[in-house]
C-alpha cells in the first residue's frame, strides 16, 4: 500500500503562535500533539488534519494503525483495488481503519467514491449495517445500481422507491435518515458507519437543515464519512463532529485533480475561444486581454456612430438573438469536429436548457445503429407507463432529440426521463446534454467538455455571477479519469469581466461551509413526538454547526470591538452637537431629493427633458460620476431575463441614457480598462461616452450645451469636458437643476409638498454656522467616521448581547403558538392527531398539506 511521504512541517493551521501547544485547547476538544498538523505530499498534495476529544484513548497498535497525527494501516484491507490509490485515498483508508471519522475534500472526479466504498466493504467485513446517504434521488438511484454492482446486499430508500430495506447498505437521501432518526428506526441500533455524500450541500438555504440535524441525532457510537468538493474550513467543520459527538475527526483534503482542465472563455457575439487558465492552473494574461480586445472593438449595441471610443460600453451583440443561441449552435458544432464530445452544455434556468436543446435541430451525432439502440431503451423505459402518459408532450418530444445524440436534464423533467437520459449519458449515446447545475451534484456522469452558457445566475435576491465553489463544482465535469488527458471547459460571456472577478472564479477558493440551520415545523413538531420534548429542541439547537460557528466567533468579535472603539477616541468630541444636527440636515435633503428625483425620472416625465446636451448627475451606489451631458437616450429592446417578472418589469430599467462622463484615462493593472470608472482625485481625465441605466441619473439640471454630431475625435469630447469644468466654477454652490413644479410642470400634491420640505431643509443647511466653515468638510468627514465607527460598534455589541440561543428559543416558543392555533399541539406540548401526521410528511409544507387533508380540500 502506498504511503504518503511525510515532511518535518509540523504547524497549527490558521494559528499565529509559534508554540501551537499554547492553541492545543479549542471549543471543549483538545488537538493533540501533532494531530493539527498538515502532511503534505508534494506531488499531489495531500494534506491531513485531525481534532480529537479531550483524554482521546490512543491506544492502537502503532505497527498497524500509525498514530492519531500520522495514521497508517499495515493490516488485511477490506477492499482491494486494481489501481494504485492516490495519497489522499490512502490516508483516508487509514482513517477509517482506526474505525474514526474522517471528512475528504477533494475536486469533483478524484476517487472519493473509492474511499466511501471502502468504508461499506468495511462493514461487511465487520458484520455492521451501513448508510450510504445523498442529496438528490438521481444521486442515490446511481449509487444503488453501482453499489449493487460491487456489492452483494444493497437497498435503496428514496421515498419513491424502497428496495430491500433491509439489506446491510442502504442508500438513501438524507431527508429518510433524519425521519429513520426521528421515529427511533430499529435499523439505526445495527449501522456502524453512515457516509454523508455531499456534505457541503449542508449551506443550502432551503434543504442544509436536514444534514444538521441528522448528524446531531446521530448516536456517538456511529461513525461518520463525510465526502465534499473542496471548502475552505473543513477544520472547523471536524471540530465541530468533535465538540458534538466526542470522538475524533479526521480531515483529509487534496486540491489534486486527476484530469488537468484548459479554461477557455468565448465572447458571445465575437468569434475564437481564449485559453485564460491552461492545464497547468497558469493564468493567460495575454490571451486575456485580446480577449477584451473584442469587446473593444465591437461598436456598441446603442449607438455606435455616437460611441466614445473603445471604452464606451463594454457590451457587444449577442449574435443572432438575445439568448445567444446561434453562438452556442457554432460552439456545440466545433466541439463535434473536434471530437471533444461527450459535452455537458450548463444553463441556469430549465427554459433555456430546452430552448438551447431545440435550437440544435440541424445537428446529428448518432449513427443508425445508434439510434436503433436509444429507441429500444427508450421504448422499454416507458413500457411501464399507462398509454395516456406515454402520450404526453414530455416524452414524445424527447425521443427526437435523444436519437440525435442530444438530451436535456433538469428538476422539471418526469422521473424517468431524467434516469433516461442519465443511462444513456452513461452509455455514450448522448453526446450534447443541456443540464442545470444541479445534474452536477454528485452524478458521477464525466464529460470531456463543459460549456457554461452564462457567469451570471440568479439566487433568490440578486443576478450575480456564479461563486468559486459552483465553478469548480460544475466544471469538474469536465475530463474523464483516463479516457481524456485534460478536460476542457469553456464560458461563455457577454460583457467585459474585471481580471480579478474571472480569476476568482475559476482560480479562486471555495467559499466556506456556512451554516443555515433553522427552526422549521416538521422539526418542532418530530422533536415533540421524541419523549424528550422540549428538551431536545434546545438539544438541537445548542448543538448545531450554526452555535458552533457563532460561539467560535465571539472571541474575534471581541477583539474587534476593542480596535474600534480605540478608533473612536482618537477622533474626540469636541463640537459633536453642531456637527450631528450640520449631518442630520445633509442626510433629510439628501432623503428627500432621491423621492423627487424618482418621480421626476420616470420615463414618461424625463424623457422629454432627457436631450442631447443636458447636464445629468449620475451615481451608481457609492460611486459618484458628477456631472454628464446626454448623448442620446434608447429603449432596450426586450430580451429574455432570468430575473423574476416582478423584477424585472420596472420601466425605469428599460431606458438606457448615453451620458458623456469624466472617466479615468490609466490603465488597469491588466493593461486595459476594462470598465470605466471616475478619473482618481488630480487625475486629468477624459470624456467617453458611457451607457446610463436611467435610474441611475440623480440630478437633472437646466443647463444644456451644445454638441458636436461627432464624437469620436478626442478633441471633441476634451473640449465639452472644458466646458462642464467651466460651468462649475461658475456655480460653485452648484449647477442650477430643474425645478419639478414651475419647469416639468408636475402638480401633483404629494411632489409638491417634498419640493416644500426640501426647499426649508436648503434654507436651514443654508443658515447653518458650519455651512461656511473653512473646515466644514474636514469636521463633516471626521464626524461620519466616528458615527460610522459607533454604529458598527453597537451591532457588534447587539451581536454579542443576543445570544444565538436565545433567539432560536424566542422562535421556538412563537411557532409553538401557531402549532397550538392550528390544532397540531395541545396547551401542554403534546402532540394531537394532526400533528402526527405532519410529522409523517417530509416534503413540501408540511401544515399546508395537513391542513388541505383535515378539510378535506384534497385527499393523499
Amino acid at each position: 500500500m502506498e504511503e504518503v511521504e511525510n515532511t518535518s512541517k509540523r504547524k497549527a493551521p490558521e494559528l499565529d503562535s509559534e508554540d501551537s501547544s499554547a492553541a492545543a485547547v479549542m471549543n471543549g476538544h483538545q488537538s493533540l500533539p501533532g494531530s493539527a498538523a498538515k502532511r503534505q505530499n508534494l506531488a499531489r498534495s495531500c494534506i491531513h488534519e485531525v481534532a480529537a476529544p479531550n483524554g482521546y484513548d490512543l491506544s492502537k497498535d502503532e505497527a498497524v494503525h500509525g498514530t492519531l497525527s500520522n495514521p497508517v494501516f499495515n493490516g488485511d484491507m477490506a477492499k482491494t483495488y486494481p489501481f494504485q490509490l492516490d495519497p489522499f485515498q490512502t490516508v483516508s483508508i487509514a482513517c477509517l481503519e482506526r474505525n474514526e471519522s474522517v471528512l475528504v475534500s477533494a475536486h469533483t472526479s478524484a476517487g472519493k467514491t473509492a474511499i466511501a466504498e471502502y468504508a461499506i466493504a468495511m462493514s461487511f467485513r465487520d458484520k455492521q449495517r451501513v448508510i450510504y446517504t445523498s442529496p438528490l434521488k438521481a444521486l442515490s438511484n446511481q449509487k444503488y445500481r453501482e453499489l449493487s454492482q460491487e456489492f452483494s446486499d444493497v437497498g435503496l430508500m428514496t421515498g419513491d422507491v424502497t428496495l430491500q430495506p433491509n439489506a446491510t447498505c442502504l442508500v438513501m437521501t438524507t431527508e429518510i435518515l433524519r425521519g429513520m432518526l426521528y421515529r427511533g428506526s430499529e435499523v439505526i441500533k445495527e449501522v456502524g458507519w453512515v457516509i454523508f455524500d455531499e456534505i457541503h450541500y449542508m449551506k443550502d438555504r432551503e434543504r442544509g437543515v436536514v444534514w444538521e440535524e441528522s448528524i446531531v441525532f446521530l448516536p456517538p457510537a456511529i461513525k461518520m464519512v463525510f465526502l465534499s468538493a473542496t471548502m475552505s474550513n473543513a477544520t472547523e467543520f471536524a471540530e465541530w463532529i468533535c465538540n458534538l459527538h466526542k470522538q475524533p475527526c479526521h480531515v483529509v483534503y487534496t486540491d489534486f485533480r486527476p484530469t488537468p482542465l484548459q479554461h477557455y472563455v468565448f465572447p458571445i457575439g465575437g468569434s475564437g475561444l481564449y485559453l485564460v487558465v491552461d492545464e497547468n492552473g497558469q493564468f493567460r494574461e495575454d490571451n486575456f486581454l485580446k480577449l477584451q480586445d473584442t469587446f473593444a472593438k465591437q461598436p456598441s449595441q446603442l449607438d455606435g456612430k455616437k460611441s466614445g471610443g473603445p471604452k464606451a460600453s463594454g457590451r457587444i451583440a449577442k449574435g443572432g438573438n438575445a439568448s445567444g443561441t446561434s453562438d452556442i449552435y457554432r460552439i456545440v458544432k466545433m466541439i463535434m469536429e473536434r471530437k471533444f464530445q461527450p459535452v455537458i452544455i450548463f444553463s441556469f434556468s430549465r427554459r433555456e436548457c430546452e430552448h438551447h436543446a431545440m435550437s440544435m435541430s440541424k445537428l446529428d451525432f448518432n449513427t443508425e445503429e445508434e439510434k436503433d439502440s436509444i429507441e429500444q431503451v427508450f421504448r422499454s423505459a416507458i413500457f411501464c407507463l399507462s398509454e395516456e402518459d406515454r402520450g404526453l408532450p414530455a416524452i414524445e418530444l424527447m425521443l427526437p432529440l435523444l436519437k440525435r445524440g442530444i438530451a436535456v436534464h433538469h428538476s422539471g423533467l418526469l422521473p424517468i426521463i431524467k434516469e433516461l437520459v442519465e443511462l444513456l449519458f452513461q452509455e455514450g449515446l448522448v453526446k450534447a446534454l443541456f443540464a442545470t447545475e444541479t445534474f452536477a451534484m454528485g452524478l458521477n456522469m464525466p464529460a470531456k467538455t463543459v460549456v457554461f452558457t452564462s457567469v451570471k445566475k440568479w439566487d433568490g435576491d440578486s443576478n450575480r455571477f456564479i461563486g468559486s465553489g459552483e465553478y469548480i463544482q460544475m466544471s469538474g465535469r469536465a475530463g474523464r479519469r483516463g479516457k481524456d488527458e485534460r478536460g476542457i471547459c469553456v464560458i461563455m460571456i457577454d460583457e467585459q469581466m474585471e481580471m480579478s472577478v474571472i480569476k476568482d472564479m475559476v482560480l479562486g477558493k471555495p467559499a466556506p461551509l456556512i451554516s443555515t440551520f433553522r427552526l422549521s415545523y416538521y422539526t418542532i413538531l418530530n422533536l415533540l413526538s421524541r419523549a424528550e420534548g422540549q428538551f431536545t429542541a434546545e438539544h438541537v439547537i445548542r448543538n448545531s454547526f450554526h452555535q458552533f460557528q457563532y460561539e467560535k466567533a465571539l472571541p474575534e468579535v471581541v477583539q474587534k470591538i476593542t480596535r474600534l472603539e480605540n478608533e473612536a477616541s482618537l477622533l474626540g468630541s469636541s463640537g459633536e452637537n453642531d456637527l450631528a444636527e450640520y449631518h442630520k440636515l445633509g442626510l433629510d435633503i439628501s432623503e428627500l431629493e432621491k423621492k423627487i428625483m424618482s418621480e421626476m425620472i420616470r420615463p414618461e416625465r424625463a424623457l422629454l427633458y432627457l436631450v442631447p446636451g443636458r447636464l445629468v448627475k449620475v451615481r451608481d451606489g457609492s460611486t459618484d460620476w458628477g456631472w454628464g451631458v446626454v448623448v442620446n437616450v434608447v429603449k432596450k429592446p426586450p430580451a429574455s431575463s432570468s430575473l423574476p417578472p416582478a423584477l424585472s418589469a420596472s420601466r425605469n430599467n428599460n431606458y438606457i441614457v448615453d451620458t458623456l462622463l469624466h472617466c479615468s484615462s490609466s490603465l488597469s493593472e491588466s493593461g486595459l480598462r476594462s470598465k470605466p470608472c471616475p478619473p482618481r482625485p488630480g487625475e486629468k481625465g477624459e470624456m467617453h461616452v458611457v451607457p446610463v441605466p436611467l435610474p441611475l441619473v440623480c440630478g437633472l439640471s437646466s443647463i444644456r450645451i451644445s454638441i458636436p454630431s461627432d464624437l469620436r475625435p478626442p478633441e471633441a469630447r476634451q473640449n465639452i469636458l472644458f466646458a462642464v469644468q467651466e460651468l462649475g466654477k461658475r456655480y460653485p454652490q452648484g449647477l442650477p437643476k430643474l425645478n419639478p413644479i414651475t419647469d416639468m410642470g408636475i402638480e401633483e400634491p404629494e411632489l409638491v409638498d417634498l419640493v416644500h420640505k426640501l426647499e426649508d431643509l436648503e434654507q436651514k443647511l443654508c443658515s447653518h454656522p458650519l455651512h461656511k466653515s473653512d473646515q466644514s468638510e474636514q469636521q463633516l468627514s471626521w464626524y461620519q467616521r466616528k458615527a460610522e465607527l459607533n454604529h458598527e460598534i453597537q451591532q457588534l455589541k447587539s451581536k454579542m448581547r443576543d445570544s444565538q440561543l436565545q433567539k432560536f428559543r424566542d422562535e421556538l416558543k412563537n411557532r409553538s403558538r401557531v402549532l397550538k392555533i392550528l390544532g397540531h399541539i395541545d396547551a401542554d406540548g403534546v402532540l394531537q392527531l394532526k400533528g402526527h401526521a405532519a410529522c409523517l410528511i417530509d416534503t413540501g409544507d408540511e401544515l399546508l398539506v395537513t391542513e388541505l387533508m383535515f378539510n378535506g380540500t384534497c385527499l393523499i
